[in-house]
Parts: structure tokens; C-alpha cells; sequence
């Protein structure tokens, strides 16, 4: 039987939890998932996750790492018949060095996105890694999963700002690969296996990030175009017009709007309504470069042409949080509407238009009146293709599988991918091994067999 004495004895009262005090870790973030572990155990250094590792191996249980608990598909709570713990980075938080020279930070996998924001912002650098959660999540749950956010269209997922890592293993070994360098081809990229891998293959400890330039000048516009296509348009005309200043390219619907506006006291931010809406960001961390020109100049071009209707720039940076609070609220504003149906899905830029009008029409083939509520990243396709049932109506009569397939099939044909930045945790295996190729799911199980034999890593997810 497993036994939780030497857990208790090793981490000590601030380190074990059992029963009703390990509650607030045990079920995820939607309240879907989560069996009892034996205990939550919550080391405060590298050594102490070795020795919990260790006596895991000892006693054959299964090892679920946990961050922020923030993701949707239960990824960071052990499954449903599993016998083990959890084993949560939430002491884990220092931030251990700063190099403004190498740009570089090297933290903890338990600190919080946001405190490291305020702690590059003081040493005027940035992570350029933002997201509605980052006030929760954890840098080691940001690797595992493999974030993306509304920059990863400038500087790529979470994958991109990790240059080294420390983890530990299954049998609990420590890997020491927190090397701070940009160029290392010392053979197969070791560091890359763990992004995304979702706790798989070892425990996340310690990470050394790309930091940046923090930007000393920012231009924000929300525009009203008369539908996607124009929208898509209209952002690779400001890619080109606006090149390495464009930081960010953000959509979403008039009904997104809507249902946000009906929840939130928030002023609708443009006298024009449209089908569709565009945030653009300029960013930049030189002085003096005259963003909110070069994007007068452009939006006025945009105006012109009539593939703009209306538009409002941020003259103030009140106004330009009031206008980035509309984009990072939409999901509460549907969440207080009732039920709904998130899908998180990517398709190639140029085919978003077409993904959401099938995508669209399927849906309302299986459910006349179903509210479709599509915005995302327009700068690399991803977009959270979010359902509400018919007005006047309090779910989806049963139906929510069949829309899903529908809009998980469909984002395939289109050439993109059921998963963009969620992850897929244990509510998408299935999905993977019915929409993804058989040799690539092979492929993920001989690397996830060759380090975790014994498939004690967070078991039954992501393959």
C-alpha cells in the first residue's frame, strides 16, 4: 500500500498536503478532471523534487507535475484511476539571476509570469510571452505546455525563449541543462523535448529564458473591418508597411463583443459596428521612432481602400489597456453568458476565413442557432473557435461531441492543427490518435517510453 509517511517526513507540514488541505490543487481549472492523489507534495528546491521522485519510483506511483493549474484540458491533474501525487512548483518561485548582458534570465520553474514581468520591467527587459493567465501561470507549466499567447506572431511560442533547462527524471536523476547559449548543435536538442511534453518525461525545475529590450514606446489601434478576409488583408499590408514593429494582431466578432459588453460594464470602444474587429500593436524599444505615425500612415492607406470602416488609436495608455482589456475579457463575457464550447484550434493565416465560414455552417447544420464566437491571433491563425447555445436556450441538447468533431475535422482539412497553445493534457488524446499520422504518434511514445519506462510520468496524457 502506498504510504505517506516518508512524504511527510522529507517535505515537512509546508511541503505535504493530504486530503481537504491538498483540495485547491486537485481538480483543474474547468472543474472536469481530478482524482484524490495520496497527498500534494510541494518540495522547495531541485533536491527535494529528486527525493520525492525517488520515493515515487520506490513505491510505484504515479508523478503528475502541476503549475499555475491554469490549462483547460486537465493536463495538470492526476486521471481518473491513477494511484499517485501531485507534485506542485508553487514554492518553487525565485528568481535566481538577471544577465542584461545576455539577455538572460534563469528562474525557478514555480515563479509566476507576472512577477517575472515586474521583475525584467525593473531591469527594463521583457519576456515577450503574454497571456490572459499570467497572473497564475507558472514559468514550468508555460514550457509544458508549450504557450503561445497574442506575441508569439513576433517572437514564436514559449518553445523559442528557452535556452536551457534543468529537469528532473523519472528515477529521479537531475538533467543540468541550463546552459545560457543561443548556438549549441551538441546533438539532439534536448531542451525542445520538454516543451510541450506536459509532464511526460520529468519534472521542470529551473529554466534560463531569452529576455529583450523591455519596448519604450508602444501604437495600439482597433479597427472595424467588414469581415475576416479583410481582416487578413488588412494585417499583411501592415506587415509589410510596419515590418519588425508589428508586435501583435488580434480579432474577434461582434458578437464576442456583444456578449462581453452585456456582462461587463466596459464602454464599446469604436461608434462603428462590424462583423469583425482588429487590434494592432506597434512595439518597439528604440526612441524616437514615431510609432503612432507610421501607423496613422498605414491605417489611413487601409481607410482609403475601404477594407477599414472605422478605427480608434490609443492616444493615451489608459486607452490602450481599455482596448487590450476587450481582447483578454471576450472569454469571461461568454463564460457569464452560460454554456459554451471552446475549441483551440490553428489553421494557416491565409485559410481562416475559410476555416470559420465551413467551420461556421457545420456548426449550424448540427444546431440551427448556435452562436459562434471565433477570435484568436490572427499573426499565426490561431483561433479559440468558441460555441454558445442558441439564444433563449441553456445548452447544446446533447450535441457538443458532434460539434466539436466538426470543428476539429474541419481545422485538419484546412491544414491546421486541433491544438495551437492548450495543449492536449487528457481530453485530446483521442483526438491526436485519430487525427494525427501514426508514425508521429509512434514516435511520441518511444520518446516517452525510452525516458519513463514504467509510465508513471502523468499518466494517460498526451499519448
Amino acid at each position: 500500500m502506498p504510504d505517506p509517511a516518508p512524504f511527510r517526513a522529507l517535505l515537512g507540514p509546508a511541503g505535504w498536503r493530504e486530503g481537504a488541505d491538498a483540495a485547491g490543487f486537485t481538480r483543474d481549472w474547468l472543474d472536469r478532471y481530478g482524482a484524490a492523489p495520496l497527498g500534494v507534495a510541494l518540495p522547495r528546491d531541485t533536491g527535494q523534487v529528486a527525493a520525492v521522485m525517488r520515493l515515487c519510483a520506490e513505491q510505484g506511483l504515479a508523478v503528475t507535475p502541476q503549475g499555475g493549474n491554469t490549462g483547460l484540458n486537465g493536463g495538470a491533474v492526476l486521471s481518473a484511476g491513477a494511484q499517485g501525487i501531485i507534485l506542485s512548483l508553487a514554492r518553487m518561485t525565485r528568481i535566481l539571476a538577471i544577465d542584461p548582458v545576455e539577455y538572460t534570465v534563469t528562474v525557478e520553474a514555480g515563479v509566476v509570469l507576472a512577477a517575472l514581468h515586474e521583475a525584467l520591467g525593473e531591469q527594463g527587459l521583457t519576456l515577450p510571452l503574454h497571456l490572459g493567465s499570467e497572473g497564475s501561470a507558472r514559468i514550468g507549466g508555460l514550457i509544458a505546455t508549450n504557450a503561445g499567447g497574442s506575441h508569439a506572431m513576433a517572437h514564436g511560442m514559449m518553445e523559442a525563449q528557452v535556452l536551457g533547462l534543468e529537469a528532473v527524471l523519472p528515477d529521479g536523476r537531475v538533467w543540468d541543462g541550463l546552459r545560457a547559449l543561443i548556438k549549441d548543435n551538441a546533438g539532439y536538442q534536448l531542451r525542445r523535448l520538454f516543451c510541450g511534453a506536459e509532464g511526460t518525461l520529468g519534472v521542470i525545475t529551473r529554466a534560463v529564458l531569452r529576455t529583450r529590450p523591455a519596448p519604450v514606446a508602444q501604437a495600439t489601434a482597433l479597427l472595424t473591418l467588414p469581415d475576416l478576409a479583410a481582416a487578413v488583408q488588412a494585417g499583411a499590408f501592415l506587415r509589410r508597411r510596419t515590418g519588425e514593429f508589428l508586435s501583435a494582431l488580434e480579432f474577434f466578432p461582434e458578437l464576442g463583443l456583444a456578449l462581453l459588453l452585456r456582462h461587463v460594464p466596459l464602454p464599446r470602444p469604436v461608434e462603428t459596428r462590424g462583423p469583425v474587429y482588429l487590434l494592432v500593436e506597434l512595439a518597439t524599444s528604440i526612441p524616437g521612432m514615431g510609432l503612432e505615425e507610421l501607423l496613422e500612415a498605414a491605417l489611413a492607406d487601409l481607410l482609403e481602400e475601404g477594407s477599414v470602416t472605422d478605427g480608434v488609436v490609443a492616444a493615451t495608455g489608459a486607452q490602450r489597456a481599455a482596448i487590450w482589456q476587450l481582447r483578454e475579457e471576450l472569454p469571461e463575457g461568454q463564460r457569464r453568458e452560460g454554456a459554451q464550447i471552446k475549441h483551440d484550434v490553428a489553421v494557416p493565416v491565409g485559410r481562416l476565413p475559410e476555416f470559420v465560414a465551413r467551420a461556421g455552417a457545420a456548426a449550424a447544420d448540427i444546431l440551427p442557432g448556435v452562436r459562434v464566437n471565433p477570435f484568436g491571433h490572427l499573426g499565426d491563425g490561431n483561433v479559440h473557435f468558441n460555441l454558445s447555445p442558441p439564444e433563449g436556450r441553456a445548452d447544446f441538447g446533447g450535441l457538443a461531441g458532434a460539434l466539436s468533431d466538426a470543428v476539429y475535422d474541419l481545422a485538419v482539412d484546412c491544414g491546421g492543427t486541433f491544438s495551437a497553445e492548450h495543449g492536449l493534457g487528457q481530453s485530446k488524446i483521442a483526438l491526436a490518435d485519430r487525427l494525427r499520422p501514426g508514425a508521429e504518434r509512434d514516435m511520441m511514445r518511444a520518446i516517452r517510453h525510452a525516458l519513463d519506462p514504467e509510465g508513471r510520468m502523468n499518466p494517460d496524457k498526451l499519448v
